[in-house]
């Protein structure tokens, strides 16, 4: 179709290459885990996956959105981080495919979306039947197209944001160390930038955990992400009703209808309401993510722990300032008053008992000597006695 736009073959070398701001690029890959690049407008693309126009704003690369993961009718709209994409019972739309970080999604998109026995029709139409590989890959073909492409992003994600961890905490219990052993401007500026960063990153993935805790605690959320089961449900000779009208604009939708309904059956049998399977999806890489944040949460700890420990030894560099300026206080004052006397005696002034008594100024200078020591003595046994200097 014209308003489709134009649509070229992915071409895998061209993902090594540099990658190109363009805002519009998107790659498709559908069940076969084939790839097209999409040069596209959102109006296209709101047309082929039937969701508002709020809703792929939120992957706007332009616009910063936290952690998303929403359940459309007909769609899955996923951003977490980098990873915006969205998914649908049969195709999976991941956006700025050239972009580094997005380049192992697509790779591993390819290599886990097509099912061994679902998809494996050949260009000649003939399909394998071995019934050794369908007893083989039964269990794997229970689990749902979107339920396979949502979890390589929620494992792209982890991993990511494991990875991040992990140069941060490699990066920052070193510093921390060598902080509490040398205290300087360029350990504390580079404690301070990793402190940011880890407060930065702490949220970051929080949000992931939210969202998939919120997903958790919601069951009619979590049903709203069965869209294989939607599809299958609304193709059912019960439902009464054909096909939606977007599926024709698939490439592959002559075998939509039966694979999805062979991909959901186990999924559909007996109990619509039934969200187990995703629940327990959901619930490992809750998990993942939770540890993740304890191990975050665990350095934001160190890193309180080492900043008590820098003002403790702070607080004892400025008890023992103020103890060398007690010293010296009283130091000063004992001698003020034994250069006060000395002085007394020392000036030019006749006194009548001083005829024929100059040994008494040798001992006043004595005694008073004497005396200021004692005094020192006593203010430094005083300040001990309350504290003001250490023992």
């Amino acid at each position: 179709m014209a308003r489709d736009g134009y649509i070229v073959p992915a071409d895998p070398q061209a993902s090594l290459k540099k990658k190109t701001a363009v805002s519009r690029s998107w790659i498709l890959l559908d069940c076969t885990g084939e790839g097209t690049i999409l040069d596209v407008d959102k109006y296209a693309i709101m047309h082929r996956v039937q969701i508002h126009a709020r809703d792929l704003r939120i992957l706007d690369p332009l616009l910063s959105y936290p952690s998303t993961i929403l359940g459309r009718e007909k769609a899955i709209v996923l951003n977490l981080e980098h990873i915006k994409a969205i998914i649908t019972a049969e195709e999976v739309l991941l956006r700025d495919p050239h972009d580094d970080n997005v380049i192992p999604i697509v790779e591993e998109l390819k290599r886990r979306l097509p099912p061994v026995n679902a998809c494996n029709i050949q260009g000649d139409g003939r399909e394998n039947r071995s019934g050794h590989n369908d007893v083989e890959v039964s269990e794997e073909d229970e689990s749902p197209f979107e339920f396979r492409a949502l979890e390589v992003a929620l494992e792209a994600i982890c991993s990511f944001l494991g990875a991040r961890t992990t140069e941060l905490e490699t990066d920052a219990y070193p510093a921390l160390d060598e902080l509490t052993s040398k205290i300087s401007s360029r350990n504390l500026d580079r404690v301070r930038k990793l402190k940011s960063a880890m407060t930065r990153l702490t949220a970051r993935v929080q949000k992931v955990r939210d969202e998939l805790e919120q997903l958790l605690d919601d069951d009619d959320d979590m049903a709203d992400l069965y869209l294989s089961r939607k599809l299958a449900t609304a193709s059912s000779p019960v439902s009464g009703s054909g096909a939606p009208n977007w599926l024709p604009a698939s490439p592959t939708i002559g075998s939509k209808i039966s694979r999805a309904s062979r991909a959901s059956f186990a999924t559909i049998r007996g109990d619509e309401n039934d969200v187990e399977e995703l629940e327990m999806l959901l619930e490992a890489y809750f998990m993942q993510i939770d540890g993740i944040l304890n191990k975050l949460t665990t350095l934001r700890e160190y890193i309180d722990d080492t900043e008590d420990y820098i003002n403790i030894q702070l607080d004892n560099h400025r008890n023992q300032l103020i103890q060398l300026e007690l010293f010296l206080s009283s130091g000063t004052v004992c001698l003020s008053i034994y250069s006060l006397v000395a002085g007394i005696f020392g000036m030019n002034i006749p006194y009548t008992w001083n005829d024929d008594h100059g040994y008494v100024f040798k001992w006043v200078v004595i005694l008073t000597g004497i005396a200021c020591a004692c005094l020192f003595v006593l203010i430094v046994s005083y300040a001990r006695y309350k504290g003001l200097v250490g023992s």
